[in-house]
């Protein structure tokens, strides 16, 4: 999960299978650390993990307003898939990992420890997602 405002990273999760229990694990961990409130907006592609019962009614339980991307338009989601690509080029696919555990202690340092403290955005005027979201509430 990515908050496209700052381009924080609020919710994830690993798994060995594209399956619904991993988009609804990630989605309730974006809850926890979010909690936000009704009428957020939530975009995903029109994968089966993100259609499925549990998922949408997770979504409407919180009053979260459900938009997906146009049928075969890759081009809608495109922020979340750069953070796939960056998170694939910049840990996972230079390193051999000896256990899954291994990678998955990897991806949580990655996301906690660099790329929401860190990792800098041109976007958000070279400023971390953290960064950017403390100055973000100084101007409110």
């Amino acid at each position: 999960m990515l908050d496209l405002f700052s381009r924080r990273v609020v919710g994830w999760a690993t798994s060995d299978r594209l399956k619904r229990d991993l988009a609804v694990e990630a989605l309730r961990r974006a809850l926890v650390a979010r909690n936000p409130a009704p009428g957020l907006v939530h975009h995903s592609d029109r994968g089966s993990q993100y259609c499925s019962v549990d998922y949408q009614a997770l979504l409407r339980k919180r009053g979260i307003l459900i938009s997906m991307s146009g049928r075969g338009t890759c081009y809608d989601n495109s922020m979340v898939e750069t953070f796939f690509k960056t998170i694939k080029s910049e840990l996972v696919w230079p390193i051999t990992w000896q256990s899954r555990k291994q990678a998955e202690n990897a991806v949580a340092r990655y996301i906690d420890g660099f790329c929401n403290p860190v990792r800098r955005h041109s976007s958000r005027g070279f400023q971390s997602p953290i960064a950017f979201e403390r100055k973000a509430g100084e101007v409110s």
